[in-house]
């Protein structure tokens, strides 16, 4: 049995599904650039662009607040987009959601695994970096000063006047 529903709810129901579809679409779009954002910011760490680096983590963090943001906003349209359709839920019209949403998760998964492979080689790089300078030798370590030898150069002065 179909339920009849009014013109004006089906509308609202549209444009629920309209907004609902976009917002994940838009989330979605933030993801892949978040990712191309962790695969450039992998390059630079191979070929140890510290500048590069430093700027890829602060788009990093720009791109993850607006993914939260967004995230803010899907929930609730999610909720509302159930509850308008659980009385005549028809698995055709959710089709393109749940597409939006798997592709969705599969880059929620590329990226989480790109971002520890991108912090296994900045760990790996930090941990080089110190043995290097764990590894310098001060030439100057073992000599002596100069200015040293405060109590001789004071009898210097000392006797000639």
């Amino acid at each position: 049995m179909t339920e009849q529903i009014s013109q004006e709810e089906l509308n609202e129901r549209v444009a629920i599904l309209r907004r609902f579809r976009s917002l994940l679409e838009e989330q979605r779009a933030k993801f892949q650039e978040y990712l191309n954002v962790l695969e450039a910011q992998e390059r630079k760490i191979h070929i140890e662009d510290a500048d590069a680096i430093i700027a890829h983590s602060e788009l990093e963090t720009q791109i993850v607040g607006s993914i939260q943001a967004l995230q803010k906003v899907i929930t609730p349209m999610q909720k509302l987009y159930e509850s308008s359709h659980a009385s005549t839920y028809n698995p055709h019209e959710a089709v393109p959601i749940m597409n939006i949403q798997d592709e969705l998760s599969a880059l929620q998964v590329r990226v989480l695994e790109q971002n520890e492979k991108n912090r296994n080689l900045l760990k790996s790089h930090i941990t080089e970096v110190r043995a290097q300078i764990a590894g310098f030798r001060n030439p100057y370590r073992n000599a002596h000063s100069v200015y040293a030898d405060r109590a001789e150069s004071g009898m210097l002065f000392s006797q000639e006047a």
